[in-house]
């Protein structure tokens, strides 16, 4: 366990380095200001329970490496693409993490329902921060080709009539258009809505 562990946080300092120079600084810095352990493609810390009160380690094996390249080989040939594959390495890393987090019945926009039931749910805190530690994974993967990660994004303050609401982000490098990857929205297995963050932004009244 322990030299595990070591190895864990020798990877971790690796991929902080390699994130530092391509990736907004701020992305990486969002995990520190959480107290969470940069994403690697060797583990990862799925967020549950509401506002990441829950946390459970994912180690991927060569096998989930393996199933994430396959996966985002099927966005090889466009911007469009790749954001399909992005959805389908979303719904399947969902699916992944789900019988290790406890998480296999959560349910769309978990919410105040579900705080009896907050450690199987995700709120989105919990979803925007483990889709964009997926999609980090992938970067560090070179799984993505036509998309950069960016912070998550928040809308809605309650005085402008919204419920506030977080998002995972990616950015096109071609047309540098925004989109939102948002998970939160669909129950256990189901692929996460991808729209431009414009329209994300712009939705979400009481």
């Amino acid at each position: 366990m322990a030299l595990r562990l070591f190895w864990i946080v020798v990877a971790t300092a690796a991929s902080s380095a390699a994130f530092a120079g391509a990736i907004d600084p701020q992305v990486v810095s969002d995990y520190a200001q959480m107290q969470l352990l940069p994403p690697t493609p060797a583990a990862l810390t799925v967020c549950h329970g509401f506002g990441c009160r829950d946390r459970t380690e994912i180690y991927f094996t060569t096998a989930d490496r393996a199933k994430l390249t396959q996966i985002m080989r099927g966005g090889a040939g466009s911007a469009e693409a790749e954001r399909r594959a992005i959805a389908a390495a979303v719904q399947w890393f969902d699916r992944r993490v789900g019988p290790a987090a406890g998480t296999v019945n959560h349910v769309a926009r978990a919410g105040h329902d579900q705080l009896g039931e907050a450690d199987a749910n995700f709120d989105c805190i919990d979803a925007s921060r483990n889709t964009t530690s997926l999609l980090l994974v992938l970067d560090e993967l070179h799984l993505l080709k036509y998309h950069r990660v960016e912070q998550t994004v928040a809308r809605g303050a309650f005085i402008d009539f919204r419920w506030p609401h977080a998002t995972a982000v990616v950015a096109d490098l071609g047309s540098h258009e925004k989109w939102a990857i948002d998970s939160w929205t669909h129950a256990y297995g189901e692929k996460p809505d991808v729209k431009p963050l414009s329209q994300w932004l712009s939705e979400g009244g009481l």
